[in-house]
């Protein structure tokens, strides 16, 4: 039976942005009892992104995406986020989700999981249902170990899975640099090839050393690495070379940070101004690559999009602010690193 909702006055169609990720590091600890792995990343929020539109129904849900290699059916995360939503909820309405992919598939940037997050945000509204993102983040880690970071944004800590989120008290602004080699590398497969030589590791700490920084600038980020892009190579040997060449021309137009993102195969450079993104890009671009350039946004400017796109959702500034701090806002949990600086190219203060 459908669970009868106060009346809300609700749009019509939603249209929100899915942002795309970076992980700016990741460290692969070992592997938890649960099968996953333990890991330690620094999740960054760009502004390329997917648009989502979805419309109500009275019932029934359908997805449709404009990119042929995306599942129309129930393999979609989108599609499965908005069934886990209507079947928390007790409730039977219905929706239609179109998504405009612009983020890379199969890239490590997290297009999946940000149109998943997206979908939950957007229903959470439309549907009246008001768990806002402390109350969905149950369902998200159900749905995968980056969707729980896309209710968060900006730049923040990953613990766990990766589904514990923490977001940093300093934000790094700069600009990104993205290559996409037009090859997607399966997850799993990529953590099963690390996992033939993964010994348990308890002092890998560059991240938290990175974290608790007192350094400023360019000297920080040399600290931080990608522990999955050897297996990631190993996986995909014909990208061995060109990662070289790209890595080898992002840092030599000036980037603060040059890695894989996640799993691959993204590869993107960090930077500190417009200026020197714009000639990695030409360089990449005149050398054969396919490239695109996009800005860090910041925990605020995330909140401040989804407000806008959400209408009176109250999280960005509201009251509901106060619930979603067991997503883990170290600045105010005591996390480690508590009360000093995780300094990067340009930071903001939250």
């Amino acid at each position: 039976m459908e669970r009868t909702l106060k009346p809300a006055a609700r749009p019509r169609v939603l249209r929100v942005p899915a942002y795309a990720k970076v992980n700016l590091g990741l460290e692969v600890l070992g592997v938890r009892e649960d099968g996953y792995h333990e890991l330690r990343t620094l999740f960054q929020t760009i502004d390329l992104h997917d648009d989502v539109v979805i419309r109500p129904r009275r019932r029934g849900l359908e997805v449709r995406c404009d990119h042929p290699d995306v599942p129309q059916d129930e393999r979609n995360l989108a599609l499965r986020a908005a069934l886990e939503l209507r079947r928390h909820a007790g409730i039977e309405r219905g929706a239609e989700i179109a998504i405009s992919k612009r983020i890379p598939v199969g890239g490590g940037l997290g297009g999946g999981s940000s149109d998943a997050a997206a979908v939950l945000m957007a229903l959470d509204r439309l549907w009246a249902v008001g768990l806002g993102p402390a109350g969905l983040h149950g369902l998200a880690r159900r749905l995968g170990a980056d969707v729980p970071f896309f209710l968060v944004g900006g730049t923040a800590l990953g613990l766990a899975r990766g589904d514990e989120v923490y977001p940093l008290r300093c934000q790094v602004r700069g600009h990104v640099v993205l290559v996409d080699p037009g090859r997607p590398i399966s997850t799993a497969a990529v953590f099963a090839r690390m996992d033939r030589g993964l010994t348990a590791r308890e002092n890998s700490n560059k991240i938290f050393r990175f974290v608790s920084s007192d350094l400023e600038g360019f000297r920080a980020f040399p600290i931080l690495a990608n522990d999955l892009e050897q297996a990631a190579l190993e996986e995909a040997p014909d990208l061995a070379d060109q990662v070289g060449r790209i890595r080898g021309i992002l840092i030599r137009e000036g980037a603060a940070l040059a890695a894989l993102s996640g799993s691959g195969s993204s590869f993107f450079g960090l930077y500190d101004d417009a200026r020197r993104a714009r000639g990695a890009q030409s360089a990449l671009t005149a050398a054969g690559f396919i490239v695109l350039r996009a800005r860090t946004v910041s925990l605020d400017q995330y909140r401040n999009s989804w407000a806008r796109s959400l209408g009176a959702w109250r999280d960005a500034r509201g009251s509901n602010q106060s619930r979603s701090r067991h997503h883990g806002d170290h600045g105010r949990q005591g996390h480690p690193g508590r009360g000093r600086k995780a300094e990067g190219l340009r930071v903001h203060r939250v």
